[in-house]
């Protein structure tokens, strides 16, 4: 521990705000993505991340300093976040609210309706953060909505020391501490956590994604957004993989395989339902706010869908409501062109 860092914790245990927000304030960004991770929300990573602040500065004044303010941080908005997912309140299920368009016999209903996208913006400084040395996955991988959605179908206790052991590299003695628990019991979590995201997260068997922002991911999302602008329905399913998956949260709607995407973008096509797509990112994805074009020339903001990429082509297709377009810095509605 440095001297400044002591003089630091010395201050902010005698009730100096300012050196409290000094020490805690590096940690902040990191600390909400994983809120993000164990919870699927961003309203709700947020919620519990003030409520990890608020409870840290209560208690600094006994705080020992015997791990270091970081792993202390974590303890607590972990525990935050478990006290959150057992407490079951999450956002219900909504009924299908798209006008004009009859959507075809969906796959299945899905269960995790509350999952929110994650804009990029809030990811700077949190996807470096220095990871211990027995962290398996990369930063952008585990921020991906696939995995974030993997996540939330886990027992909680399971999310929690999978993300703390295999995504942060946290030691198992460690991560033992902050649940009050033994190592014998986050080795057993953590085997079992590993068998159920392999079963429920479909990465391995996937070609990896273009790079972001390469010229790969440009001419797919070119490709895509001019099939998607101009209803072009055979240029669209071009694009998409055998496997691909569409979803809406918080509808529970979702449609597998090929066949039955084409199915449900025809729906919306034949509606005489046009768009324009304002790029932008979600979860280290591209992701694009949707604008449906009126006849005043008016362009109403419907939603925003983010894309998952396998190679050259198109995954997965998840379609949030239009309350998620000002986390992005979207408009609500487009001028006249």
């Amino acid at each position: 521990m440095s001297a400044v860092t002591a003089e630091l914790i010395s201050r902010a245990r005698a009730g100096d705000g300012d050196a409290f927000r000094e020490l805690t304030e590096p940690y902040r960004r990191e600390l909400q993505v994983h809120c993000y991770r164990m919870l699927g929300s961003i309203q709700d990573a947020e919620d519990i991340l003030q409520e990890t602040l608020l409870a840290a500065w209560q208690a600094f004044g006994a705080f020992e300093g015997r791990s270091s303010v970081r792993t202390w941080l974590y303890r607590i908005a972990t525990n935050r976040c478990l006290n959150a997912r057992r407490s079951a309140g999450r956002r219900p299920a909504k009924e299908w609210n798209v006008p004009t368009v009859e959507p075809p016999e969906p796959t299945r209903l899905g269960e995790i309706v509350w999952l929110e996208p994650l804009p990029d913006a809030l990811l700077e400084g949190a996807t470096a953060v220095p990871l211990g040395p027995e962290a398996r996955y990369e930063q952008t991988e585990s921020i991906s909505l696939a995995f974030v959605t993997a996540l939330q179908v886990l027992p909680p206790r399971q999310v929690a020391v999978l993300i703390l052991r295999d995504v942060l590299g946290f030691h198992a003695s460690e991560v033992a501490e902050m649940l009050d628990s033994t190592v014998e019991s986050v080795t057993s979590a953590l085997k079992r956590a590993r068998a159920g995201l392999r079963r429920s997260w479909p990465a391995a068997d996937q070609e990896p994604p273009p790079g972001s922002d390469s010229p790969a991911e440009d001419v797919l999302v070119a490709r895509f957004v001019s099939a998607w602008e101009s209803a072009d329905l055979d240029a669209l399913v071009a694009l998409l993989t055998d496997d691909v998956f569409v979803s809406m949260p918080p509808m529970p709607f979702e449609y597998e395989g090929r066949d039955a995407a084409e199915r449900f973008c025809a729906s919306i096509f034949r509606s005489g339902r046009r768009f324009d797509l304002v790029r932008t990112r979600a979860n280290g994805q591209p992701a694009f706010g949707a604008y449906l074009r009126a006849p005043s020339g008016i362009r109403h903001g419907t939603g925003l869908y983010v894309l998952t990429l396998s190679g050259d082509s198109i995954c997965a297709m998840t379609h949030f409501d239009k309350s998620v377009l000002p986390w992005f810095g979207l408009p609500r509605s487009l001028p006249n062109q």
